[in-house]
């Protein structure tokens, strides 16, 4: 599982260091790709295969089906961290995220996101109030 908060540097040639705590459980490949909210995902390459064939097992008559695949696979991008542990994002996925030198990395379970510091900040800010505020069931079985 993937967990905490990191802030490593964007590099110029479009590398990141990954955080120590993730290195072993990223080290054989990886698969990066859009996420929501403009992040980028980063999955174990077996985690992706595993969350595609989900994703495939939409009709393919559901145009939001076919719509999300598309968005989700098409800005993919397979990986594998060098021996100094970097990876590179493409600009494709760069220019997505608005990834600049400042970056927050985090853990969230099963993937790890990639967020511009300024945008993450941002987003918790309006998150957490929201959070600490929850007064219905949103998973539900938890709380």
């Amino acid at each position: 599982m993937f967990l905490g908060t990191y802030a490593p540097k964007l590099d110029d040639k479009g590398r990141v260091i990954l955080p120590a705590k993730f290195r072993e459980q990223l080290s054989t490949g990886i698969v990066m790709t859009r996420g929501q909210e403009h992040c980028l995902y980063v999955f174990t390459t077996r985690a992706f295969e595993e969350l595609h064939e989900k994703i495939k097992q939409a009709p393919i008559t559901s145009k939001q089906g076919r719509d999300f695949l598309r968005v989700f696979t098409s800005g993919a991008s397979a990986e594998t961290p060098d021996s100094q542990n970097r990876i590179t994002i493409p600009a494709n996925l760069r220019s997505y995220a608005g990834l600049d030198r400042e970056l927050t990395v985090i853990g969230a379970g099963d993937r790890v996101e990639i967020w511009d510091t300024e945008a993450w900040d941002l987003y918790l800010a309006e998150q957490e109030t929201s959070f600490a505020n929850t007064t219905e069931e949103v998973i539900p079985g938890l709380f």
